[in-house]
């Protein structure tokens, strides 16, 4: 398996491990709108890294047989991010706002943790 690879799985799994601790949290604390923000929020995030990882992996390998490279989906990812802040202002009495926005950040989070954890684990 590549570097590359190995990077994505590590933070899917993370990600993974992220959003079941956000359905605990929203089933057994007494805070279930800031769950359910935070929950809703890192699901829409979890599927933009899914995305960006896609497109990127299709982008290198376009790169590498010089053909012409399609897009990042920046449109789809904002379009997805867009979603979710119109279920949570529709449904505002089950998403805390600022909650959702937090976890829309989730991702990038992940990524900035798996890179300083594994970083030089990596390169050896």
């Amino acid at each position: 398996m590549s570097h590359y690879e190995n990077m994505v799985t590590r933070q899917r799994k993370w990600m993974f491990f992220l959003l079941a601790i956000l359905v605990l949290g929203a089933g057994f604390t007494p805070y279930e709108r800031i769950f359910l923000g935070l929950l809703l929020g890192s699901v829409v995030s979890f599927y933009n890294l899914y995305l960006l990882q896609k497109k990127t992996s299709e982008f290198a390998d376009a790169v590498a047989k010089k053909q012409s490279a399609k897009g990042l989906g920046t449109v789809s990812r904002l379009a997805a991010t867009a979603l979710a802040v119109i279920i949570a202002l529709r449904y505002e009495e089950h998403f805390e706002m600022i909650a959702l926005i937090i976890g829309l950040m989730t991702s990038y989070l992940v990524i900035m943790i798996d890179f300083l954890l594994f970083k030089n684990k990596d390169s050896a």
